[in-house]
């Protein structure tokens, strides 16, 4: 090496190059690790030294070539990649790789304007040193490296225009439970920041995108999923549009409900003109969603229901297709295509389903969420009247068309309204559900608004978590990690900030929670069971009930120190009915496990002291946050045992948790012979959580005749997640590329080498919205 080279270290100063420094860092990441090499890793780079080159451009080089090593003959340098990162993380955060004490960091980010000044005015010198002893700074090395790059991209605070980094992440960890228990008594918050510290730094419990990148920040706006119905007047349109710009500028994914806005050619104003119809407002919609970036954390994304039996549902079906001209076609929104019993047996009977104008037939729209009886007595009463408006069509051919829709573009979803209000913890009658949301696993009441300001609407949040089913030993852990969850999003609903009247008075009134799971798949194969051969039942049947009991349990205790919520009278607990005693019964024939859980003492605490949220469970997709926790997504099986996920951070490859020991345990997604088990796992789960589920369908045109899936089977599938009570569809992932990130797996399997089980899967974290946690 010439001597006369010279490197420009961070601070701007020279000094030789020197290679053993280089060696000693590669050295002090790989300590520890298995099947790893520190020569592989310097050759593998490749560096071209030039006088002058810049210490951060040679650790770059260095990161990038431990991480093209990552593969499953060698996962650990997933680690050795991951150290290096979280080393050049905190050189650009501090300057120097040991980190600031807490409060002198608290202190330097108030004066910057990155962090809450809260911080320092509700908490001692003494109290900030306190909490800096719970901080083991040396958990940032059980990243991987798709975590760390997951929260250099998204997580720790920044400046999304220079790319400066000012944290790294044990201080998120330890700020983002100092804000949420801020107003917690001083004799006891100090201990509840410490455990909360502890399950979410050790990646028990899974935090959501807009608590992790907002929380501590003075951006006040939490919520994952936003859930807003318009009405049918323009007054009530254009206040929907602007609910959706301020949520969507705030980092949330959004749900639409435009299911009341009246057909093409229905009168206005007595017959002084002509409806335009749902499109011109869909794109409206459309254009609200897109119009902001959503602090650059994100784009912007939204799903929009309406019923099936709306009059425009074969040109509402097509908005999506590739097919046709922009004047017809709204394609950068998913939709929620909703249905009920009565839809599914005018199928099943080959019989007819009439199209109607919601404005035409009064009653009818509201009946479809709030009384199956009702809705179905005045559907026969309007197809027989003469006087109304309708169309009719087969029911086979209607849910044919739903169904290649779905399949083409992969982002057709289903709501079955029946199941989302008969298994619900809301009373239809007084507070039906009418939609869901972005990832379809979020099931609250909502009001169309009447105008901006109205506070008589209602706009539905929910603020999500997740355990990670596979950091958790045993199912008694529920206990603490549910009174951990609990306080902690309850705490965040008074913490936050609400820029829209109707959804402050719906939250206070409701304090609505979704707490799911992750890493599912991997506790499965570390439990040795499957998805396919009906071997998880009972242990799937067990864990979800444990889940639910406790978090129901951490509720009712919060509930006697702080009170029920306001409206705990418009849910279905404050009658003593429990999720075990609505779920659909058609699911015991495929499961018929005794309930482990004391339950009836439960509900005789909930009717005596209430909840103090209607809701506490949904299970979300977490395709981004599961990676902070090295941890498998949701409730999916793996596509491959290594993917590679393409994202605007670049292309990070990720081993499945413990795959050495593992390996033959995992069922990846293609080896799954049909959706049958799958199905089975999502109808025991939906019998306890009391919101919904992100459950996808997944399909290898390959298995068939003529390389294609069909119809019948398609159908099939869709019978069988009704009758197993499954309230939503979300994914329809086919392998052939003809939907979801397959295009970009097939990409991928002609560039890599066959035998390695290689699959590339976008970034798609919620469609870009919030609610992937």
């Amino acid at each position: 090496m010439n001597n006369n080279l010279y490197v420009t270290k961070r601070n701007g100063e020279k000094e030789p190059i020197d290679l053993e420094k280089i060696h000693k860092v590669i050295t002090w990441a790989a300590k520890g690790l298995n099947n790893v090499s520190v020569s592989q890793v310097e050759i593998k780079a490749q560096i071209q030294f030039y006088d002058g080159i810049n210490t951060s451009e040679i650790h770059e080089t260095l990161i990038k070539s431990a991480a093209d090593l990552i593969s499953t003959e060698a996962p650990d340098y997933q680690y050795l990649a991951a150290r290096l990162a979280i080393f050049h993380l905190r050189k650009k955060a501090y300057g120097e790789f040991e980190p600031p004490a807490l409060h002198e960091h608290v202190a330097r980010m108030v004066d910057m304007g990155k962090y809450d000044e809260h911080l320092l005015t509700d908490y001692t010198t003494e109290e900030f040193a306190e909490m800096d002893s719970y901080i083991d700074h040396w958990r940032d090395m059980n990243f991987s490296y798709a975590a760390v790059k997951q929260l250099e991209g998204k997580y720790l605070v920044q400046n999304r225009v220079t790319g400066d980094i000012y944290e790294s992440a044990q201080f998120l960890y330890i700020l983002v439970a100092a804000c949420l228990f801020a107003n917690y008594p001083k004799d006891t918050r100090m201990s509840y920041i410490r455990r909360f510290y502890d399950a979410t730094s050790t990646f028990k419990l899974s935090l959501p995108t807009p608590i992790m990148s907002g929380v501590r920040t003075p951006t006040r706006q939490f919520s994952s999923c936003v859930l807003i119905e318009t009405g049918d007047s323009l007054d009530s349109i254009n206040a929907t549009a602007s609910a959706i710009v301020k949520y969507v500028s705030q980092r949330a994914g959004i749900g639409v409900n435009a299911g009341r806005i009246r057909a093409l050619g229905s009168p206005i104003r007595g017959g002084e003109a002509f409806h335009t119809g749902c499109i011109p407002f869909y794109k409206y919609f459309q254009t609200a969603v897109k119009s902001c970036s959503q602090g650059g954390v994100r784009g912007g994304a939204a799903t929009l229901f309406y019923p099936l039996w709306h009059m425009e549902v074969e040109s509402l079906l097509v908005l999506k297709n590739n097919r046709g001209v922009e004047e017809n076609r709204v394609r950068h929104l998913d939709y929620g295509v909703q249905f009920n019993k009565l839809m599914y047996q005018r199928m099943m009977k080959d019989g007819y389903i009439t199209l109607f104008s919601p404005s035409d037939v009064p009653g009818l729209y509201d009946a479809f969420f709030a009384d199956q009886e009702k809705f179905e007595e005045l559907y026969v009463k309007y197809e027989n009247d003469d006087s109304i408006r309708k169309k009719q069509i087969k029911a086979m051919e209607l849910f044919s068309l739903f169904m290649q829709e779905r399949a083409s573009t992969g982002r057709i979803y289903l709501q079955n309204v029946d199941h989302c209000n008969t298994h619900s913890p809301f009373d239809p009658k007084v507070a039906p559900v009418r939609q869901s949301n972005l990832c379809l696993e979020i099931a609250l009441p909502t009001k169309p608004l009447e105008h901006v300001n109205d506070e008589e609407g209602e706009i539905a949040l929910c603020t999500l978590s997740a355990f990670n089913l596979g950091a958790i030993k045993s199912l008694d852990e529920f206990e603490e990690l549910s009174d951990l969850a609990v306080r902690a999003l309850d705490s965040l609903l008074d913490y936050q900030d609400y820029p829209v009247p109707a959804a402050y008075n719906a939250t206070m009134g409701r304090r609505t929670l979704g707490v799911g799971v992750i890493n599912f798949a991997y506790y499965l194969a570390k439990n040795g069971v499957k998805y396919s051969d009906f071997s998880a039942n009972s242990l799937v049947h067990k864990t979800f009930e444990a889940m639910q009991y406790h978090l129901l349990k951490a509720s009712n205790n919060l509930a006697k120190e702080k009170g029920a919520c306001p409206k705990f009278n418009e849910t279905t607990y404050s009658q003593g009915i429990l999720p075990i005693d609505s779920y659909k019964k058609d699911l015991d024939s495929v499961c018929n496990e005794p309930l482990q859980m004391d339950w009836e003492s439960l509900r005789a605490d909930i009717k005596a002291h209430g909840l103090r949220n209607s809701t506490l469970s949904a299970l979300m997709p977490s395709e981004t946050s599961s990676q902070i926790s090295n941890a498998t997504n949701g409730i999916e099986p793996p596509r491959g045992h290594i993917s590679i996920k393409s994202s605007k951070d670049g292309v990070l490859k990720q081993v499945v948790p413990d795959y050495e020991n593992l390996k033959e345990q995992y069922e990846l997604l293609w080896d799954i012979p049909s959706n049958d088990g799958y199905l089975q796992l999502v109808g025991i789960m939906q019998k306890f959580i009391d919101q919904t589920i992100s459950a996808n369908t997944n399909y290898d045109p390959s298995k068939y005749e003529g390389g294609k899936v069909p119809m019948k089977l398609l159908l099939k599938d869709l019978l069988t997640t009704y009758k197993l009570g499954v309230k939503t569809l979300y994914y329809h992932n086919t392998r052939d590329g003809a939907a979801d990130s397959s295009s970009i797996e097939a990409k991928a399997q002609q560039q890599k080498p066959q035998a390695q089980e290689v699959v590339v899967e976008e970034d798609d974290d919620c469609a870009g919205g919030a609610c992937k946690i």
